[in-house]
């Protein structure tokens, strides 16, 4: 980048110096914009892992539910997110109701498909070795599916985060006048790709953050699982 941006304009790559510089000046003036995108980052994605995971469970354990559930679920992984968010901007009036919808739609496939692999993936032989308990559903779904669907839910949390990220940028670009990605778009409106090259930037540091918070949560909740080493 230093050494490209010595030959070319600084509207096609900016040094290093004038990155830095925008990036701290998105520190100053443009927080909010930030905070707006988290928040709506942070309630699409608790939504669609409470959800995806409600459907998830049906999916796997309900007979008369679960296969129509699973044909919704693989018909909405095949739409593009496009066209979400296109109707979204005819269905909803609110901008926050269009994102939130758009995330939404687009990550609840994630968790469900990944909830209902980790029901099938139960042993039958934990699965006879508690029926013979003769245990509630509840107890069932308490002490056997649910610890095991967690692996599920956290490998599925740290695949989406990256994806959310561009997604809900996507959307506020299509969907909303504030917020990071509408910030983005303004920079590339007036020219300044300095400002393009530190949101970019910032985005990448966030991504890594929440992988790491993703990490660390995953460790405190499945301590108890031994982790294998292959030799």
């Amino acid at each position: 980048m230093e050494v490209a941006s010595r030959y070319v304009p600084d509207y096609i790559m900016p040094s290093p110096e004038a990155i830095a510089k925008a990036l701290a000046g998105l520190f100053g003036s443009d927080l909010i914009h930030v905070a707006i995108t988290l928040a709506r980052l942070a309630a699409a994605i608790v939504f669609a892992a409470l959800a995806g995971v409600i459907v998830g469970l049906l999916m796997g354990t309900s007979r008369r539910v679960g296969p129509y559930l699973k044909a919704v679920v693989i018909i909405d992984t095949g739409i593009p997110a496009l066209s979400w968010m296109l109707l979204a901007v005819f269905w909803f009036k609110d901008p926050e109701a269009r994102i939130f919808f758009i995330l939404a739609v687009i990550l609840l496939p994630f968790y469900a498909l990944n909830v209902y692999e980790g029901v099938r993936a139960l042993s039958t032989e934990w699965v006879d070795m508690l029926e013979s308990f003769r245990p509630s559903r509840w107890q069932m779904l308490r002490f056997l599916v649910a610890p095991h669907i967690i692996p599920y839910i956290f490998l599925t949390t740290k695949s989406v985060i990256g994806y959310a990220i561009r997604m809900v940028i996507f959307a506020e670009l299509v969907a909303s006048a504030v917020g990071i990605g509408s910030r983005m778009s303004f920079a590339q409106s007036t020219f300044r790709i300095d400002q393009v090259m530190a949101w970019t930037f910032l985005l990448v540091m966030l991504n890594l953050v929440f992988q790491w918070l993703a990490g660390c949560a995953e460790r405190r909740f499945l301590g108890w699982r031994k982790e294998a080493q292959v030799r």
